[in-house]
């Protein structure tokens, strides 16, 4: 028998392999589509508003048939989300320079990231002017374009998965390894900010994360399901201090050890980062260790 594994944060066990090859030998005609759809509803994957989970079961079973555990059907069709894999497009863009104060921008605007022209656009500015360029994020996720009052450009946030372990923040919030698997779709990770580089406005960087934070976790409720009950962030030593998160009270609670999930010989691989959190509601480390 199959020594349970753990992949994405799910142990799967014998019995959960034997259930796929089962399936995927009495179908043979199925898509691996139609197989995540089935599997996902036969193990209750379903996110807060019941809607099933095929994309993260599907990812699963890529990285089973990765192991040699499975063997998945042949690739027939693009995924049914046929945005999520398409490349990022150039969009024209005015980058005018914006020096002002702060006050002459408000009130700022969130523009319509779901709107297929505004979503190309947020998309093609981080993969032009981030420095860590922008990849389609896998399982929920929100993002923020931000304008002024008059609509010009100043900011891009996306938020994402918490990540899976993080030795400084589990340390912090008082984590043990079941509390982590339970609460950490609670948490989200900022895994980009953006102020685009024509913007000089001080104190815009901290008003922006503040006007964030005080609206994501109804957002997330509203799109998901689900609130989010904390955030956290990685900052990249080398290349910045974390001024503006220190600024709207985010607290540096550590750092990474500079190793990836794929450092299997425990040498440093990336950049060493500062680690930040920041609570959306009172006692937020209590709550998240129930």
């Amino acid at each position: 028998m199959l020594t349970p594994i753990a992949i994405q944060g799910r142990s799967v066990s014998g019995e959960d392999i034997s259930l796929i090859r089962d399936i995927c030998q009495s179908h043979p005609e199925w898509s691996r589509y139609r197989l995540s759809r089935e599997l996902a509803t036969r193990w209750h994957w379903r996110n807060g508003k019941g809607q099933i989970k095929d994309m993260a079961c599907r990812s699963l079973l890529g990285k089973l048939a990765a192991r040699g555990l499975i063997e998945l059907p042949a690739l027939r069709w693009a995924s049914p989300n046929r945005y999520r894999h398409q490349p990022v497009v150039e969009v024209p863009h005015t980058s005018a320079p914006i020096e002002s104060s702060l006050r002459s921008l408000q009130p700022l605007r969130f523009l319509d990231t779901n709107d297929r022209a505004t979503g190309k656009l947020f998309s093609h500015l981080l993969a032009r002017y981030h420095y860590l360029g922008y990849q389609q994020p896998v399982g929920e996720n929100l993002r923020y374009l931000i304008g002024a009052n008059d609509g010009r450009l100043l900011a891009c946030m996306l938020f994402g998965s918490a990540a899976w372990k993080c030795a400084a923040r589990d340390r912090f919030i008082g984590w043990e390894n079941a509390q982590r698997r339970c609460r950490l779709p609670l948490t989200t990770n900022n895994q980009r900010f953006l102020i685009l580089p024509w913007v000089r406005v001080p104190c815009l960087a901290s008003h922006v994360l503040g006007l964030v934070s005080r609206r994501l976790s109804s957002d997330w409720d509203e799109r998901y399901g689900h609130p989010i009950v904390s955030l956290e962030t990685f900052v990249n030593q080398q290349r910045f201090s974390g001024t503006c998160y220190r600024a709207a009270n985010w607290q540096c609670v550590g750092h990474t050890t500079g190793r990836t999930r794929q450092d299997r010989y425990h040498r440093l691989s990336v950049p060493i980062k500062d680690v930040y959190v920041y609570p959306l509601i009172l006692r937020a480390w209590e709550f998240l260790c129930q």
